[in-house]
């Protein structure tokens, strides 16, 4: 049996909608997975308090925020205004490209990934296959 690592991530449920729709394809970070990670669960916060999803990740993106926001801002997802906040006194900002989206049809609890809580930033997990 294999084993896959995969990262958990939470977002706001008005950033789900958009990434479900395929309006947003990447997902901003100030800190990103070390290990290769394929894709990223999609956990939403309150009040769904459910991992929703999964999306495949085509690439990571490392540069200046200015630089990044250029590359990206047609499918963000989010306003330059939050993007700005966001980022603002970073050197470096990330952003991992998001390919397909799978929406499960039963949302799982943390607890079946092993986590007590919402990641900060994001949790590593493993997942036998």
């Amino acid at each position: 049996m294999a084993i896959e690592s995969k990262i958990i991530i939470s977002i706001h449920p008005e950033y789900v909608e958009r990434i479900i729709a395929g309006d947003k394809k990447f997902e901003y970070r100030t800190r990103v997975a070390s290990k290769g990670v394929s894709s990223l669960l999609i956990y939403e916060t309150s009040p769904v308090k459910r991992v929703v999803g999964e999306a495949e990740i085509l690439e990571v993106l490392s540069m200046p925020p200015a630089e990044l926001w250029e590359e990206t801002k047609e499918h963000s997802g989010i306003s330059k205004a939050f993007f700005d906040s966001y980022f603002a006194g970073r050197k470096i900002a990330y952003a991992y490209r998001l390919g397909r989206v799978k929406v499960f049809k039963d949302p799982q609890p943390l607890s079946c990934y092993g986590l007590s809580g919402a990641p900060q930033s994001f949790a590593y997990v493993s997942i036998a296959r």
